[in-house]
């Protein structure tokens, strides 16, 4: 576990000097903005799919019977 702890730290401080930022900044931008967006929008995904297949069922049976 703390391999993989380590490698994260290691892969996000390398991210930070890429963008010119801080290791704070990187941890804020991912994790309280990128990821909780990124969770909204597959919920947002995961519902209009859920009400296209209700509507292809409902269309489905009443063509069918």
């Amino acid at each position: 576990m703390n391999t993989i702890f380590n490698w994260c730290v290691d892969f996000l401080v390398y991210l930070s000097n890429l963008l010119g930022i801080t290791y704070q900044e990187i941890n804020v931008w991912i994790f309280l903005i990128l990821w909780p967006s990124f969770t909204v929008m597959l919920l947002v995904v995961i519902l209009r799919q859920q009400l296209s297949i209700r509507e292809f069922n409902r269309s489905r049976e009443e063509n069918t019977g």
